[in-house]
């Protein structure tokens, strides 16, 4: 198989400030799990310079085994009855501005983890009522009565990833499925939340089905997306099949923002929380 070289534009380098040396200093001290550390995230210094940091929760073990994640498939353990606590103490240590909160899909549990969603979201509001709150939840198989239970919570946004286009989901995702993405994302707009979604490229899409896409989630009622380069974060997971130009990530951009989308993020580092404290109204 022939991998790719990573070109030039995909190369960062690490930034810091005041605000990042004390995100970065409470993370080590306190043993915090962001996914930002540890997933490596291309864009870790500079949203911790704004004080905004994504937190997962339910474990690190997935119920589900997408070929382009690279976090561990297995059997879950029980869910820490103390996370709320901790990620809402977290972000006080941390003086976050901003905050994101994702999960990995937990289809082990009857309730697929709404009930601790929405307890982690109550406590964090609690504990941070200056501090703004995106959450990116799973599809919990579209079951509207669990999405209720998050909503009901009233986090600013609510975001859940479409990941890619229509004709490789099922060969990029395993249980998730377009439609029912779609409907998630329709459910959330419909109760007058705002929506986001996210997508990667370099899976083998092409143009006009990114471009159906786009409508696909506007018609949803989705009014913000990001847009950014897979990279294979291990030998085990999907090749990439093509690194897209920055210049093509920004005829993305434009072509979201005049078909309706509120805001885009498109470049080739773009991950679902990037500069996600500017989605806020």
């Amino acid at each position: 198989m022939t991998y790719l070289r990573k070109p030039e534009w995909l190369k960062t380098k690490l930034q810091s400030n005041a605000q990042f040396v004390r995100v970065q200093q409470v993370v080590h001290e306190h043993g915090l799990h962001t996914i930002c550390s540890s997933g490596r995230c291309p864009n870790m210094s500079e949203c911790w310079n704004k004080g905004t940091a994504t937190f997962m929760i339910l474990g690190e073990i997935c119920t589900r085994s997408c070929r382009f994640c690279n976090t561990m498939t297995g059997r879950p353990l029980p869910p820490d009855l103390n996370e709320p606590h901790k990620v809402a103490e977290s972000i006080q240590l941390m003086n976050l501005h901003h905050a994101v909160i994702t999960s990995v899909d937990r289809d082990d549990l009857p309730d697929g983890g709404a009930a601790h969603w929405a307890e982690t979201i109550r406590v964090i509001k609690k504990m941070n009522p200056s501090t703004t709150l995106e959450v990116l939840i799973p599809d919990f198989d579209g079951k509207t009565d669990l999405i209720d239970l998050i909503i009901a919570e009233k986090p600013n946004i609510i975001s859940h990833n479409l990941e890619t286009v229509r004709r490789l989901t099922p060969s990029i995702r395993t249980k998730a499925k377009y439609d029912t993405s779609l409907d998630v994302l329709r459910y959330i707009a419909s109760k007058h939340v705002v929506a986001k979604t996210g997508i990667m490229l370099g899976l083998g899409e092409k143009e006009e089905e990114v471009l159906t896409l786009m409508d696909d989630a506007l018609l949803a009622g989705c009014s913000i997306l990001t847009i950014g380069q897979y990279m294979q974060p291990s030998r085990q997971n999907l090749p990439v099949s093509e690194y897209i130009t920055p210049e093509k990530f920004e005829e993305y951009k434009q072509i979201g923002l005049n078909k309706g989308f509120r805001q885009v993020e498109s470049a080739p580092l773009v991950r679902s929380s990037y500069c996600a404290e500017k989605h806020i109204l």
